[in-house]
């Protein structure tokens, strides 16, 4: 079993697999950094300081009017926090549409570095060896 797992790691796909990882996840927070610090409040300030985190209906216990989602939550109160889920959609949308732009940029890229393999002009060759030979036998037939 430790040989099988030893060749299991070895193999190359493993490894790229691993250094994807390892990238994305550094690359996650980068994304998520752009979009809290530098997305998202650009986005407020269009829209008026829209931020939808704090939005929550209380399905049990007592929360006064205006506190926070997170208060609410040490409270002890049961929320819906549906604002927290918007936002989240949202994040995830604008780090989609990031990531597509880097995939998108990254593939023209490597088409452009990728040089088209040259092709050959067709040079005019004599007959094949069996040519040759099956007009010998057919020379020989008519003898």
């Amino acid at each position: 079993m430790m040989k099988e797992f030893k060749d299991f790691i070895a193999k190359g796909n493993v490894m790229d697999m691993a250094v994807g990882i390892i990238i994305g996840a550094a690359f996650t927070a980068i994304v998520s950094s752009m979009v809290a610090d530098l997305i998202n409040p650009i986005i407020g300030l269009f829209t008026g300081g829209l931020d939808f985190t704090n939005n929550y209906v209380v399905l049990s216990g007592e929360v006064a009017e205006g506190t926070s989602l997170e208060a609410a939550r040490e409270g002890g109160a049961n929320v819906f926090a549906w604002g927290s889920f918007a936002m989240a959609v949202i994040n995830f949308l604008i780090i989609a549409f990031v990531v597509f732009m880097l995939v998108r940029y990254v593939n023209k890229v490597k088409s452009l570095a990728e040089k088209p393999e040259e092709v050959a002009p067709e040079v005019e060759t004599g007959p094949s060896e069996l040519d040759v030979l099956l007009e010998i036998r057919d020379s020989l037939k008519k003898a």
